[in-house]
């Protein structure tokens, strides 16, 4: 489950964070998740639940957003979000077709108590 070192990662980040802004403890976070990250959403808060015991966040609620998958068309520069993976354009049935949005795994908030 390499759920498990994401969530390790990310509680890097959380910490160097908290001292940043001179936090008592985080109370709340958000990720976004992007449909192609290889990341489970619910192996992620699965795994926030059995870091956070102990740290600076054991109280805070994570919430998990998911990022749908965007493409941009390279030869007509058509920009859809397919909602499965067949991957050709819907405007010119071209597969020439570039990955915009749905890689991504990142924090887009944290909530401090002061």
């Amino acid at each position: 489950m390499h759920e498990l070192s994401i969530i390790a990662g990310m509680f890097d980040i959380l910490e160097e964070k908290t001292r940043e802004h001179g936090a008592k403890k985080i109370t709340g976070v958000t990720i976004r998740v992007g449909r192609l990250s290889g990341a489970v959403p619910d192996l992620l808060a699965s795994a926030f639940d059995i870091y956070k015991e102990g740290t600076l966040a054991a109280e805070a609620r994570l919430e998990v957003e998911s990022l749908p998958v965007k493409v941009k068309c390279g030869t007509c520069g058509h920009e859809s979000t397919p909602e499965q993976y067949v991957f050709v354009c819907p405007e010119c049935a071209s597969t020439d077709l570039k990955v915009l949005e749905g890689l991504d795994l990142f924090i887009e908030k944290i909530e401090f108590e002061v």
